[in-house]
Order: structure tokens, then sequence, then C-alpha cells
């Protein structure tokens, strides 16, 4: 194992999983190991869910829906500052002229 790796296990729907990553990625799984757990949890009580993998699968989904959201958001958002930078693009050479 390189000096630069960390050794940790994270424990995502009643399982153990190690894993061997960079110390900087440690608080970001960890994290998203929490939040999966926490829409598991919220899955099994809302919808007496038990069967791990389908509330594995519901939450992939929820996040996976979660990220195409955001990216989506994201290009509007881009497409937007752009339309407005031309704008103001062609404002300053009439400016300008």
């Amino acid at each position: 194992m390189a000096l630069d790796k960390l050794k940790i296990k994270l424990s995502i729907a009643d399982r153990v999983y190690p894993l061997t990553i960079r110390p900087e990625q440690e608080e970001g799984l960890r994290k998203a190991a929490k939040r999966i757990n926490g829409v598991i949890k919220k899955y099994e009580q809302d919808y007496a869910v038990r069967d791990k993998q389908d509330v594995l699968a519901m939450s992939a989904l929820q996040f996976a829906a979660e990220l195409e959201q955001n990216q989506l958001s994201s290009s509007s958002e881009l497409k937007n500052a752009e339309l407005k930078l031309e704008e103001l693009d062609e404002m300053l050479k009439k400016q300008l002229n």
C-alpha cells in the first residue's frame, strides 16, 4: 500500500465495505455513506420496504435523478449566462463605437 493511501470501512445498508482511498476522499465518502443510509432508512420507514436490494435500487435512482437534474440546471444556467454575456458584449461594442 502506498503511503498516501488510507484504509477505511464504510457501512452501507448493514454491510461493511473496506476501501483503500486517498485521505482527501475520506470526508466525502463518509458523508455519502451517511446520506445513503439516511435515504435507505426513509424508504424502509415510509414504504415498509424490507428488501435491501429494493431500497438500494430506489436510493440509486434518487441520487442519479438528483445528479441529472443538477446537470440540466447547470447547463441551463450556463446558457443563460452566455446569452447575457453576449448581450453585454453587444452593448459594450455599441458604446465603444
